[in-house]
């Protein structure tokens, strides 16, 4: 028998070549190095590994590699350095032949790449942030946007991606509010398992599907103030009702891997915990995939954490706790052997972790086709098809949260437009997080989709950016207002960014010019690690805002941003708002798209925004003793979870259940007409909350258990039917188990959570005739 007779089964391929493997070579299996230090490229684009990779499969091996193909700042790869689709194909294969050429046993390496939005190289499309994504309330959308990013992947090499993000939001003060789907787990889990359909598809061993990596397991958006990787205090069966919901969902759904995250709850580090990796995960969840560390945080586990004294045991904690691989491979390569040799952890549990690694790549595919085309990575990466597709999910996720006097959608003749804001023109802060360096060309900004929809000699289009995200500079207000009057609508495009310093310089707030210096400008106030003590707008946007506002004529403020904005002033007094959050590189037209009403927004709110940040926690799903209000305000938001107008009218009607009566196992049909009764189509969010008048345990006052998007033409009506089964009725019981409890149900349909329509269904006991 031999692993590399593709004619046997996997489980004996890989007991074949385990029994072969040394211990330096298990060892190797687990750790994932940086990918993007593993090769040079030389002047005429050809690519040769660096001796610092050679060293690594020297002493072992390399079982995978993080980000060989990323590009960033903080990679410090650029576009000289960095790979084009071809290039990054190339690349791959090179450094696969080397690894499988100059190891004992030719074990392929499992390329492993961050594609949270689009994959993080040079080349490749940048859709819309998840936050955009969730608003969009698009599931087959999501499915065909995690079909692009997976062939795109696979085709330079990538096998696994870390993503989706699963973590559910209670602080959107937290960093890495733009990486999320929503405040909501059921929401979330709805697109966990799109996204293990789009990118695992039906096999994982093709060219055009990848492995997706649930993060970060679990609980991290939940830390205390919204800082990342802060505590969780938080009981277990909260946990198991709301931030393990979605994991669950994406676990069932086929997920093939699980990255822990940094944070620990109530003590216990997930990096370390059995409960979460083993108990739960594998033996209850029935999960078969492997475990994978986020970057560095084994070391939090000696200093951090604090639960081990010293390396060997904190490799120890994790290896036996369920972590398979390493992300970074530093304390693995470092530690596991002594801890081996230190009875610390045995033979076994190596044998374990090395187990589920090469399993993975077996299932991929990678023993019989270790390598990928260079003509279908330059062929599909970043192609029209794919550009289309990121236009539509930022024209679905832009949410609309202001139309006073109907000043949307505007004319496209006749009307003088004054386009001002630091995010008007600015490529990289529309992009979010996680993106990699871009071609200006590539990139479509609010000003360009404005001045590609009325005409680049049209003269209707006056620009000025007036200040920047952060800072005190006012020098940009004059040239601003000076647009400003010369116009007859002004679009403010305002907010946030995430962008990390590309070496693009800054620009001249008096004329907009690109202006490059020895001490570059940074307005980054959102993405990873960048946690904020308040959701109002930075620097002087709100006076910019003001100031141009006192010229009487109608202004329209667009948010490009990742976490919600809260501005009093400015949702009383502006005549528009449009929330597009990242919309990624096609998202200036789809702007532009729905500023002058070529597309109906259709974009509903997936996190609620507060009225102030002393607010916080403001998602819909609280409990009912969470207090009436505060000395200075209500406990509302701003905005509520759901909402996002549209240029027509929809009318709810006739709400019903089928029947009002069922027993815990039965079904039930919950009914809903609704119409357009304005004169434009339009797609509407219809959605299903329910409420647990009386409970065991304590429950949310109302949870989302279904959605549905769906398109009406004027005067169309359509009925919306939901059926109501266990999964939505049953609560996490003081036992940890999944129940329903007999009694009244509230069932609500609406517009959003805090506009709907009830009816009740009532629960019988078990036993008891219906």
């Amino acid at each position: 028998m031999d692993y590399k007779d593709a004619s046997l089964p996997i489980q004996e391929r890989v007991q074949n070549l385990i029994g072969r493997m040394t211990t330096a070579e298990k060892i190797g299996q687990l750790i994932q190095p940086m990918g993007w230090k593993t090769y040079d490229k030389a002047a005429d684009g050809t690519v040769q590994v660096t001796e610092e990779f050679k060293a690594d499969m020297e002493q072992g091996g390399v079982g995978s590699l993080y980000g060989v193909l990323r590009a960033d700042p903080w990679t410090e790869v650029t576009f000289e350095t960095g790979l084009t689709p071809r290039q990054g194909a190339v690349a791959t294969n090179v450094i696969q032949q080397y690894a499988m050429e100059h190891s004992r046993l030719g074990i392929p390496i499992l390329f492993g790449e961050e594609c949270s939005h689009g994959h993080m190289a040079i080349g490749a499309t940048v859709f819309p942030v998840p936050l955009t994504v969730g608003s969009t309330w698009n599931m087959e959308l999501y499915r065909k946007m995690c079909e692009a990013i997976a062939v795109e992947t696979r085709s330079q090499g990538g096998a696994a991606t870390y993503s989706p993000v699963l973590d559910v939001v209670r602080d959107p003060r937290w960093g890495r509010t733009e990486e999320c789907f929503a405040e909501d787990p059921y929401l979330i889990g709805e697109f966990a398992v799109e996204a293990m359909k789009g990118l695992q598809g039906d096999r994982l061993d093709s060219n055009q599907t990848i492995v997706a990596t649930l993060k970060h397991f679990a609980a991290y958006g939940s830390s205390e103030g919204g800082r990342n990787a802060a505590p969780v205090h938080m009981g277990l069966r909260e946990l198991h009702e709301i931030d393990l919901l979605p994991f669950k969902k994406a676990v069932e759904a086929g997920a093939c891997s699980v990255m822990t995250a940094y944070n620990e709850i109530d003590g216990v580090p997930c990096t370390s915990s059995t409960y979460l990796l083993n108990d739960l995960l594998r033996e209850q969840w029935g999960f078969d995939g492997f475990v994978i560390t986020d970057f560095g945080a084994i070391q939090m586990l000696v200093h951090g954490h604090n639960t081990a004294e010293n390396g060997e045991q904190a490799v120890a904690q994790s290896l036996q706790a369920g972590v398979d691989m390493e992300m970074s491979g530093y304390m693995y390569r470092k530690h596991l052997a002594q801890a081996l040799e230190q009875g610390l952890i045995e033979e076994k549990d190596l044998d374990l972790a090395v187990w589920r690694v090469l399993e993975m790549k077996f299932r991929l595919g990678l023993f019989e086709q270790p390598f990928v085309d260079p003509d279908f990575a330059e062929q599909i990466i970043g192609c029209e098809d794919h550009t289309q597709l990121a236009r539509e999910v930022a024209q679905e996720g832009i949410v609309l949260l202001k139309n006073e006097g109907n000043t949307l959608p505007l004319a496209k003749t006749g009307t003088k437009l004054a386009v001002i804001g630091p995010n008007a023109n600015h490529i990289y802060n529309q992009l979010g997080d996680y993106t990699s360096p871009q071609p200006r060309e590539q990139i479509v900004t609010v000003l360009d989709g404005i001045t590609r929809k009325l005409g680049a000699d049209s003269g209707q289009v006056l620009y000025a950016p007036g200040c920047r995200i952060k800072g005190d500079s006012r020098e940009g207000f004059a040239q601003a207002l000076a647009c400003a009057e010369q116009a007859d609508v002004i679009v403010m495009v305002m907010g946030g960014s995430s962008a990390r310093d590309f070496g693009e310089g800054t620009i001249d707030l008096r004329t907009g010019a690109s202006v490059v210096t020895d001490d570059p400008w940074n307005d980054m106030e959102c993405g990873e690690g960048i946690d904020r003590a308040s959701l109002n707008l930075m620097g002087v946007q709100l006076e910019l805002v003001q100031e141009i506002h006192k010229l009487g004529k109608p202004v329209i403020v667009v948010y490009i941003n990742g976490r919600p904005i809260a501005e009093p002033w400015i949702d009383e007094n502006v005549h528009a708002i449009v929330e597009a959050w990242y919309p990624g590189q096609e998202g200036g037209n789809a702007i532009a798209d729905i500023l002058f009403g070529d597309v109906n927004p259709s974009g509903r709110l997936t996190v609620s925004i507060p009225k102030h940040v002393g607010q916080l926690p403001v998602y819909y799903h609280a409990k009912r003793t969470r207090g009436k209000r505060y000395l200075e305000m209500d406990l509302a938001p701003q905005y509520p979870f759901g909402y996002g107008l549209s240029y027509t009218e929809f009318k709810y009607e006739n709400v019903r259940v089928i029947p009002e009566i069922i027993g815990p196992d039965d079904e039930a049909q919950v009914m809903v007409e609704v119409t357009n009764t304005g004169a434009v189509s339009g797609s509407e969010v219809v959605q299903l909350y329910i409420t647990d008048v009386s409970a065991s345990v304590t429950r949310a006052e109302m949870s989302l258990k279904g959605f549905r998007k769906i398109h009406l033409e004027p005067g169309q009506t359509q009925t919306v039917t939901f059926s109501v089964q266990k999964e939505h009725l049953a609560l996490i019981d003081s036992r940890l188990q999944s129940v329903v409890e007999p009694g009244e149900f509230r069932l609500m349909v609406g517009r959003n959570s805090a506009d709907w329509t009830a009816c009740s269904l009532h629960i019988q006991k078990v036993g008891v005739e219906v």
